[in-house]
C-alpha cells in the first residue's frame, strides 16, 4: 500500500475524518504541520487530534507554492514508493482497490494516476458547521462541480504517484523532466479511462467564507488571492450559498450517506472529460 503527505495549516475539525478515511488503505501517514509563527496554535490542535506530526515548519501564511515543495520533498524521502498527496479537507476515492491500480501501474510502467474535485456542499447548498465528531457524509450530501465555474480555480488534481514523480502548486498536475504534464495523456499517467480518482473536496464548511476573505486579502500570487475573491463574490451574489440547481455545476444528492461510493456519483465520465480539458 502507499504512503500518504498531507500539509495541515489552519483548520483542524476536518483532520480526523481525513485520517479515517485513508487509515485503513495506506501504510504511513505523514503529517505535516504548517504554523504561521512560533505563537500559533496549529500543532497543539493537530496533537490533540492524537496526531503525532512528522514534520513542524514555520512558514508564511497561505504560500501554496511552500506547501507544495513540502508535499515535493517528503515524497523524494522515499522516491521509489507510492505516495498519495492529500489536502486535509480532501477525501479521495478510487475506482478498485489502490493494491491493483498500483500493480497494474507497476505492470504497464505508468508512474502517477490522475484525478480531479467534486466539491461537497450542504443541504440547500448551505455550508454546514463541521466538529471533529460529526457525521461529514450526511452534513455534505450534494456533491458536484462549481468551485471551478465560480472561480477558475483548476480542478484537476494528481493523487497516487511514486515518489520522484513532482506536483505543481495546488497538485495539480505532475513536473516531469521540467514540464508540465498537461492534457489527458502521458507515457507515465495511468489512462483516466482505467482510473480517475474521485477528489470528493469537503472545503465548503461553515469557516470557508471568513478563509475565503483571508486569502483574498492576502494580495499575494503565491496565495492566488484572486480565485479566492472572485470565489467570495459568487457566493455573495447568490445569498451566500450554491445554487444547486445551476446546471452548470452538475450537482446531485448523493445516495449513500455512510462512506463514499465512487459509482455514487452519476455524471463523473461526463466531468472527467471537462476537467482533463482545463
Amino acid at each position: 500500500m502507499p504512503n500518504l503527505v498531507t500539509v495541515v495549516g489552519r483548520n483542524t475539525h476536518l483532520l480526523p475524518h481525513m485520517i479515517k478515511h485513508y487509515t485503513d488503505i495506506v501504510d504511513d501517514l505523514y503529517v505535516v504541520v504548517y504554523r504561521q509563527d512560533e505563537n500559533d496554535t496549529i500543532l497543539q490542535e493537530v496533537e490533540e487530534c492524537g496526531v503525532v506530526p512528522y514534520k513542524v515548519v514555520t512558514e508564511p501564511k497561505y504560500d501554496w507554492s511552500v506547501v507544495t515543495s513540502i508535499y515535493n520533498q517528503i515524497k523524494l524521502e522515499k522516491p521509489n514508493d507510492w505516495w498519495i498527496v492529500s489536502d486535509d479537507d480532501e477525501l479521495q476515492v478510487y475506482p478498485d482497490s489502490l493494491e491493483n491500480i498500483i500493480r497494474n501501474c507497476e505492470n504497464s510502467g505508468y508512474k502517477y494516476v490522475t484525478g480531479g474535485f467534486l466539491d461537497r456542499i450542504g443541504v440547500d447548498g448551505t455550508f454546514p458547521e463541521v466538529k471533529r465528531d460529526t457525521d461529514i457524509h450526511k452534513t455534505f450530501p450534494y456533491a458536484g462541480h462549481f468551485r471551478h465555474p465560480m472561480s477558475g480555480a483548476c480542478p484537476n488534481k494528481v493523487t497516487l504517484m511514486k515518489g520522484d514523480i513532482q506536483v505543481t502548486p495546488g497538485q495539480h498536475y505532475a513536473r516531469i523532466d521540467g514540464e508540465v504534464a498537461w492534457g489527458d495523456k502521458h507515457p507515465l499517467r495511468m489512462p483516466i479511462e482505467e482510473c480517475f480518482t474521485q477528489v470528493h473536496h469537503f472545503k465548503w464548511d461553515s469557516s470557508v467564507l471568513q478563509r475565503l476573505l483571508e486569502v483574498a486579502e492576502t494580495k499575494t500570487l503565491v496565495s492566488f488571492h484572486k480565485e479566492y475573491n472572485k470565489m467570495y463574490r459568487a457566493i455573495a451574489r447568490s445569498d451566500f450559498k450554491i445554487d444547486i440547481k445551476n446546471s452548470e455545476y452538475f450537482v446531485e444528492k448523493l445516495k449513500n450517506f455512510s462512506y463514499i461510493d465512487y459509482n455514487d456519483y452519476p455524471h463523473w465520465d461526463k466531468l472527467r472529460d471537462i476537467i482533463v480539458k482545463i
